[in-house]
């Protein structure tokens, strides 16, 4: 495993984990043992909230005890701060797990220091408390407020030293944060606290697209190894939790189980429906019958007894009750008979990282047979490019090792367009590919639908004319002497023409 972490030594250092959901993932284990981490982010990038969870679940999970130091808020104020996430700090001191070393300036105190300084007291007071708790773990907030008081950043640098040896000395564990002012320059404001510690971890807080992006890279880890770049993290009811999209391996299982898509004519194009562990997508313009795909996908799983669960994106889940109806489908009774949940919400009512640890949630919950997201693309109006590809390996990587089928739509950039933002994405990650087109010919606007892939498995290569009525789906035969229909420029290609093209392919 060594090859995956940025490393190069033989014996890897001893790792102590944080109990951050997501975080010893990237971290390969955790924290290096007894040594300092350098957390560094602007403002609001969640540097305390990070240290004071590092802090609790050791007590928590582990049984042991820990030291905050703050050099700027009073340990009032951080308790009330974290009360939101269920964490009692209060409770965990009164039992004798949790010690605050409060250095925080009295309000109205001058913090102009003038001469030399050394943290000879401070360390005696970490040192003190760590043995009355039993500690294993210290976390410093924040350096920020000790550089502000000092000119001479030398003597701070010789200073640190000092702390960061007298609590190796002491065998703790320790996270030590800094303020930064530029999400993508210098590591520290002060440019010398990264060259104290033995370790770096960055937290941002970048504006993408109107929305916050928050994510956490271990830029160094002295001697041990750790997943390399950016990984996005969220709040949660249980503090910050990490998702390590990047560093997940591809070891799904593979199944030979078919499904059945609840048309038949489309079973035999797929080559007998879909696999149980395959991601559908099914690409076409408003109208072209995507919805109508996933309603009989999903239909088809209730009647068979198979818990199935649809997440709704454009529409509302009566007009998904209404739509099924008039198909002749009754969406309500698989409802009441505990085969279907509708989730419909706005794209826009939370991140995408929020949606992917919603939506796994839910999965979790429910353990759905069947799983359709209609439409992909809507949640590219939340973000595009990096977090948006996150969002969709995530979800497609979550699905696939729970063995379940899910059907994906998305829609074209326009009428005419072979692919789009979504597709792009997600193509290299499906299994199947179905696209249904409009087709203008002769003054009529008729649909066309082809299976463009079907990994492992055979499948039709003809694109077939389908008629939609209150019926459902009707699939007939192939277009004969028509192409450009999947550019959509479709012409009609004259008989002796049609048959010197058969017969190029045919040889």
């Amino acid at each position: 495993m060594s090859e995956l972490y940025d490393v190069n030594v033989g014996e890897q250092l001893p790792k102590l984990a944080t109990g951050i959901l997501g975080f010893d993932d990237i971290a390969a284990g955790g924290l290096p043992q007894g040594r300092a981490t350098l957390l560094t982010g602007s403002s609001g990038s969640c540097k305390t909230l990070f240290s004071v969870q590092f802090l609790y679940e050791s007590i928590t999970l582990f049984d042991e005890g820990a030291v905050f130091i703050t050099l700027e808020e009073t340990p009032a104020e951080i308790m009330k701060n974290v009360k939101s996430f269920g964490w009692d700090l209060r409770k965990l001191v009164d039992s004798n797990k949790l010690a605050f070393v409060d250095a925080s300036p009295e309000p109205g105190e001058s913090t102009s220091v003038v001469g030399e300084y050394d943290f000879s007291a401070l360390l005696a007071r970490i040192e003190h408390a760590a043995k009355r708790v039993n500690a294993t773990r210290v976390a410093i907030d924040s350096l920020s407020a000790i550089f502000s008081q000092f000119s001479d950043s030398r003597h701070v640098r010789s200073e640190l030293f000092r702390v960061t040896a007298g609590l190796k000395k002491m065998g703790l564990t320790s996270i030590i944060t800094a303020e930064r002012s530029d999400e993508y320059g210098d590591i520290s404001r002060y440019g010398v606290e990264e060259f104290v510690s033995d370790n770096v971890i960055v937290l941002r807080n970048v504006a993408e697209a109107e929305r916050r992006r928050r994510t956490v890279e271990v830029l160094k880890f002295r001697g041990a190894g750790h997943q390399k770049g950016e990984y996005p993290f969220t709040l949660t009811g249980n503090g910050i939790e990490v998702l390590p999209l990047s560093a997940l391996e591809l070891t799904m299982p593979s199944s030979e189980v078919r499904l059945s898509a609840g048309n038949p004519d489309l079973d035999r194009m797929c080559g007998g429906g879909f696999f149980r562990d395959s991601i559908i997508m099914a690409s076409g313009a408003t109208g072209t019958g995507k919805t109508l795909l996933v309603t009989t996908y999903l239909n088809d799983g209730c009647m068979k007894g198979e818990r199935t669960l649809v997440y709704a994106f454009e529409e509302s889940r009566d007009q998904l009750l209404r739509n099924a109806r008039g198909w002749g489908m009754d969406f309500s009774r698989w409802e009441k008979e505990g085969l279907l949940k509708i989730v419909c919400a706005y794209p826009e009512i939370r991140s995408l990282p929020d949606h992917l640890l919603s939506m796994k949630a839910e999965i979790e919950e429910f353990k759905p047979n069947r799983i359709a997201i209609d439409s992909l693309s809507a949640m590219e109006r939340v973000s595009v490019g990096k977090s948006f590809s996150e969002f969709v390996i995530g979800i497609t990587s979550f699905i696939k090792h729970k063995e379940t089928a899910g059907l994906f739509t998305v829609v074209p950039s326009s009428m005419h367009s072979v692919t789009s933002v979504s597709e792009s994405h997600i193509s290299s990650l499906t299994d199947s590919i179905i696209l249904l087109r409009y087709v203008e010919l002769m003054g009529q606007m008729r649909r066309g639908l082809t299976v463009l892939k079907m990994r492992g498995s055979a499948h039709e290569k003809e694109i077939r004319e389908f008629t939609i009525n209150d019926k459902g789906m009707h699939i007939g035969d192939q277009f004969h002497n028509v192409g450009g229909i999947l550019t959509g420029a479709p012409m009609h290609i004259i008989s002796g023409e049609s048959d010197k093209l058969s017969g190029m392919f045919q040889k």
